[in-house]
C-alpha cells in the first residue's frame, strides 16, 4: 500500500460555494500540511474558509506551481516537502490538472511512488458541457485561443469546421476582460446556424448558461464582461 498521497483538491468556482464540494475534500485538507498551489492568495483563502478546528493557515506550507513553473523545477518543490507527508495541489479555480499546471505534480508523483488521489469537485468545463445541450459524446477542449485578431478568427473558423466534420463540441475559454470581444468575434465569423453555448459565473448566484445559434446571439444582449466564462460551439 502506498501511504503518501498527492491530493488533487478542487477549489471553488464561486465565492463561498463550499456546498459544491463533498466531505472527502475537507477530510483531505485536515490531513495535509504541504501544498503546491497556482495562486497563494486564492489557496490561503480557500483553506481558511473551511474554518477547520486545529488548522491555522499561517502554519501551513505553500509553494507556487503555476504556468511559469518548469518541469525540472517540480523536483525541487518536492524536495522541500518532508518524506511521509501528504501533498495537496490546488488550482486557482476548479479541478487541478485540467487546464492547469497541476499536471506537472501528478507526473512527478507517478514517477516517484506517490499515490495520486483525485477528489470530486466542480469543473467549469464539464459543468458547462453538461448544461449546454451539445455533444457530450465527442468533444475537445482547446484552452485559450490566440489573442491576435487574425489568428483568433482563423482558429474559430477551424474549430467550426472540425465540429462539422467530426460532430464534435469545441470547448474553449477566454480571459474574463476579453469575453465581450470574443462573443463579438464569434458572431462575426461563424455561420448563423452554428450553435454557441456561453456559460458564465458557474456556481455563482448570477450564473448564466445559454445555448443559441449564432444568428440568435447576434440579437441577444448579455453582460459577460470580467466574468469567468466557458464557450462551446457546435456546427
Amino acid at each position: 500500500m502506498l501511504k503518501v498521497k498527492l491530493f488533487l483538491i478542487p477549489s471553488l468556482l464561486a465565492a463561498d460555494s463550499y456546498d459544491s464540494l463533498p466531505p472527502e475534500t475537507k477530510e483531505a485538507v485536515k490531513t495535509t500540511q504541504y501544498y503546491l498551489v497556482e495562486d497563494l492568495r486564492t489557496a490561503r483563502r480557500f483553506i481558511g474558509g473551511w474554518k477547520i478546528e486545529g488548522i491555522t493557515v499561517q502554519d501551513l506550507n505553500f509553494q507556487i506551481l503555476d504556468k511559469k513553473t518548469k518541469p525540472e523545477k517540480v523536483q525541487e518543490l518536492f524536495k522541500n516537502i518532508p518524506k511521509g507527508e501528504n501533498v495537496g495541489v490546488i488550482s486557482e479555480a476548479g479541478c487541478p490538472g485540467i487546464a492547469d499546471p497541476g499536471a506537472l505534480a501528478v507526473q512527478y508523483a507517478h514517477k516517484n511512488n506517490i499515490q495520486v488521489k483525485p477528489l470530486v469537485g466542480p469543473s467549469s468545463i464539464l459543468l458547462a458541457l453538461m448544461a449546454s445541450g451539445l455533444s457530450g459524446q465527442k468533444f475537445a477542449f482547446h484552452g485559450y485561443l490566440p489573442i491576435k485578431k487574425a489568428e483568433k478568427q482563423k482558429a474559430l473558423k477551424n474549430l467550426e469546421k472540425d465540429s462539422a466534420n467530426l460532430y464534435q463540441a469545441q470547448i474553449f475559454m477566454e480571459t474574463p476582460f476579453r469575453n465581450s470581444a470574443m462573443l463579438e468575434d464569434l458572431c462575426s465569423n461563424l455561420n448563423g446556424d452554428t450553435k454557441l453555448c456561453v456559460a458564465a459565473n458557474i456556481n455563482a448566484e448570477d450564473e448564466y448558461i445559454m445555448t443559441m445559434t449564432i444568428r440568435q446571439w447576434k440579437k441577444a444582449k448579455v453582460d459577460i464582461h470580467k466574468k469567468p466564462c466557458i464557450f462551446i460551439i457546435q456546427s
